[in-house]
């Protein structure tokens, strides 16, 4: 569909354009925040991949094409999280668009706690910085900048853009990123139920402050779990233990933690991805992977009939944010 985008009143009318027939296609993963204890501070970038094309034209108007997950109810217009994100990149980059072409093939499901948004604004930044001339081109930390401003911290955007375990920090309003090397033998499980809940619902569960003894438990088990991700991950189990949010959020997803409390008593390290729903379990090998799919589906089959789980074994995305660049 055709739709009229604006420049904003702040930017000045002469600002340049980008050229038209710049045509860039992104590809960025989807991502598991906290894993456990790290509360808004880790995040892992899983295989599972939105692609983004956005393509400048030489006339104002948006031709916007969907496919895949949030094809039935996402907008095609300006409104549009991708086409504001894009637009917003492209002034702070100090450049305009006379029109643009973009076409999404979504995987990643939508409102589960697998980091869609995080995924969509990054393509969207990463494509507007491949879109300008080189020498206006930032780096993948002003990316990350931008990025965490938009969806407000970095633990989602962060694995999203570099890969791997993202560790990640806020000082002030400036955010910071590290990344670690996940041991092989971490595979990541995910279980995604067929109902959603959006972040803004389940951190509106979270308390004002929790006590001291709480936080000390949590600091502890966040530094186990890198320990466990990165060199030893017979640790998993204790060291994704929550003592921040996920007791509190339970209420909203009571299937999901449910399936959480039966495969941590089966000795599986599972938590929830993000704010949820989703089921993210860290398993040790390919042989715990399959017992924890087998254990998934046998569990829903006899405790939860009225949901649908969608079980994928998947990898740790090591690359993160991916352009091409395919003319100039």
């Amino acid at each position: 569909m055709e739709t009229t985008l604006t420049i904003p009143a702040e930017f000045p009318a002469d600002t340049p354009a980008v050229p038209a027939g710049q045509l860039v296609t992104v590809r960025v993963p989807a991502t598991s925040a906290n894993l456990g204890p790290g509360y808004d501070s880790l995040g892992l970038a899983l295989s599972l991949h939105d692609t983004l094309t956005v393509e400048t034209l030489a006339s104002g108007g948006l031709e916007f094409e969907l496919r895949g997950e949030g094809a039935d109810t996402l907008p095609r217009d300006a409104s549009h999280l991708v086409v504001k994100a894009v637009t917003e990149a492209l002034h702070r980059l100090g450049f305009r668009h006379e029109g643009l072409r973009i076409t999404a093939d979504n995987v990643n499901p939508h409102g589960r706690g697998l980091g869609s948004s995080a995924s969509a604004v990054v393509a969207a930044v990463t494509a507007a910085n491949a879109l300008v001339p080189p020498a206006s081109r930032r780096t993948k930390d002003w990316v990350l900048q931008l990025t965490s401003e938009m969806e407000g911290h970095p633990d989602n955007v962060a694995p999203a853009i570099f890969g791997g375990l993202a560790l990640s920090w806020q000082d002030s309003d400036q955010y910071s990123s590290t990344c670690a090397t996940v041991a092989g033998s971490v595979i990541p499980v995910v279980a995604v139920p067929d109902f959603e809940l959006s972040t803004e619902a389940a951190r509106a569960l979270l308390p004002a402050s929790i006590g001291h003894h709480a936080a000390a438990m949590n600091s502890g088990r966040a530094a186990l779990l890198i320990h466990a991700l990165t060199h030893d991950p017979a640790f998993l189990l204790p060291g994704t233990e929550d003592y921040l949010h996920q007791s509190y959020r339970a209420q909203a997803m009571r299937p999901s933690a449910g399936l959480i409390a039966a495969l941590r008593h089966a000795g599986h390290a599972a938590v929830v991805s993000g704010a949820g729903p989703t089921v993210l379990v860290l398993a040790n090998g390919e042989a715990e992977a399959r017992t924890i799919v087998d254990f998934i589906d046998a569990y829903a089959a006899d405790n939860t009939p009225e949901v649908a789980w969608r079980v994928m074994k998947l990898a740790v995305d090591v690359e993160g944010a991916k352009v091409e660049v395919h003319r100039q």
